[in-house]
């Protein structure tokens, strides 16, 4: 199979190929024009010769016609430098009265206007032109040319007219061939740049460009480069996370296991189950953390936000987590819900905002001190233009320091902490999901300053 042509041999095919066909039309309608003016002119002449002789024909003394000039005043006529200049008179019937035997009379047309024909004599071609007259009895003069000067100034004028063409077609043709190296330079080095990269590097790769096309094709694979190292970035994070936080979890289910097996009392075993249910569901519940966490970059790529009713997706967040909500004896409410609430959000990412939120209030947001725990979803309109959906709880709270480390990945508070769940992945989801949206995120006290209040400042869709 025969290999593609490259980028800089079709754009000289087709920057030359049009442009010499252009040139050598151009140059055959000038040749055609110059020969045509010129034969105009060498005919303008041998005409002017023609009635010349015919002005010397005159009466002879029988009645007939004469030719009033001598060999020598007719050599003198039709001098030519450079032509042999030949002539004959015939009268109506066809004889010859004068000239050359042997030039012949062309026919002429039906119209009596001068008529000019190529002929043969002596073995050479000449341009004859044929006249006819009336007067004083009827006769006509033929004169011919040979054609040599003609035909020497014909080829002096395609020699000075293509001659230089050629050479500026060559010239051109040369700066072409440079130019158009030098603008596809730049597509070779960035294709031997790729091909001689090795494919852990991800770097964005240098670029001259001198056209607009090849930088915007520059741009395009590095900003392609950029979103697959972030991809792979992603996924050496989540490899490693996965691996550092599930070894604990999973070491202890085993050693719990193996502890079980190592006695025979069923009490223990239902002690040792117990525990390795709490161990498995603390790292389903890590390795969904973990998992959310290692999408929401893709997610950033390629979700758009959409027009959807906020208080709709609240009310089946609330009904997800009701029954969670009684059992831990919490009481789980909504304000805001009366009217519809039209947001610019993705789905998938609101409901993961406010599962890791009333998550983390059910674990961490129950007073100590016996008070009845309370979670609220509040939704509240402010300037028009944002939405704010807060979480809030009447848990101990978290200082203002404490509220400011708490979204970085791994950080827990105090409650977490001493309870031994979760890994601190919650908030740092939350604030993921809220980059991605392109809303602002923050964590104050609570109402009355007790407890923690996180609120997210989403885009109000305008309603149609």
């Amino acid at each position: 199979m025969n290999a593609q042509p490259s980028l800089r041999q079709r754009l000289l095919r087709h920057v030359i190929g049009p442009l010499a066909l252009t040139w050598l039309l151009g140059v055959l309608i000038a040749l055609y024009v110059a020969r045509h003016f010129t034969q105009q002119a060498f005919d303008r002449a041998l005409l002017d010769d023609a009635y010349a002789v015919a002005t010397h024909v005159r009466h002879a003394e029988d009645g007939g016609l004469t030719l009033g000039l001598t060999a020598a005043e007719m050599g003198t006529l039709l001098f030519d430098q450079n032509e042999s200049m030949y002539f004959a008179v015939y009268l109506a019937d066809g004889s010859l009265l004068a000239g050359h035997p042997g030039l012949d009379l062309p026919v002429l047309p039906a119209r009596h206007a001068p008529h000019f024909t190529e002929l043969d004599f002596q073995n050479q071609p000449l341009r004859a032109v044929v006249i006819a007259r009336a007067q004083p009895i009827p006769f006509k003069v033929v004169v011919g040319q040979t054609t040599r000067s003609r035909n020497s100034h014909f080829d002096q004028l395609l020699f000075v007219s293509t001659a230089p063409q050629i050479l500026l077609l060559v010239l051109l043709a040369l700066w072409l061939r440079r130019a158009i190296q030098e603008d596809v330079q730049p597509l070779t080095d960035l294709q031997r740049a790729v091909a001689q990269r090795d494919a852990r590097d991800l770097t964005p790769v240098a670029l001259t460009a001198r056209t607009r096309d090849v930088q915007q094709l520059g741009q395009a694979i590095n900003a392609l480069l950029e979103r697959v190292a972030r991809t792979v970035r992603s996924q050496k994070e989540f490899a490693g996370n996965v691996a550092h936080e599930l070894r604990t979890p999973l070491a202890g289910i085993r050693a719990l296991t193996e502890y079980g097996l190592s006695h025979s009392d069923p009490q223990v075993w239902r002690e040792q189950l117990q525990r390795i249910a709490r161990s498995q569901e603390r790292a389903s519940h890590l390795t969904d953390q973990l998992l959310a966490l290692a999408l929401a970059q893709e997610a950033r790529e390629v979700l758009q936000p959409q027009p959807l009713a906020l208080d709709e997706v609240v009310r089946e967040a609330l009904m997800r987590h009701l029954p969670r909500a009684d059992s831990l004896g919490v009481d789980l409410g909504a304000r805001g819900l009366d009217a519809p609430v039209p947001v610019l959000a993705q789905r998938a990412l609101l409901e993961g905002v406010l599962d890791n939120l009333i998550d983390n209030a059910l674990r961490y947001g129950r007073p100590a001190d016996g008070r009845p725990a309370r979670v609220t979803v509040d939704i509240g309109a402010q300037g028009g233009d944002r939405v704010r959906l807060s979480v809030l709880d009447n848990g101990p709270g978290l200082s203002a320091a404490e509220r400011e480390g708490l979204l970085q990945r791994w950080s827990q508070g105090p409650a977490g902490a001493a309870l031994g769940q979760g890994a601190g992945l919650g908030l740092a989801i939350v604030a993921e999901y809220a980059r991605i949206l392109g809303a602002t995120l923050s964590l104050d006290a609570g109402e009355e300053g007790c407890g923690l209040q996180v609120s997210l400042w989403l885009a109000q869709a305008r309603q149609g």
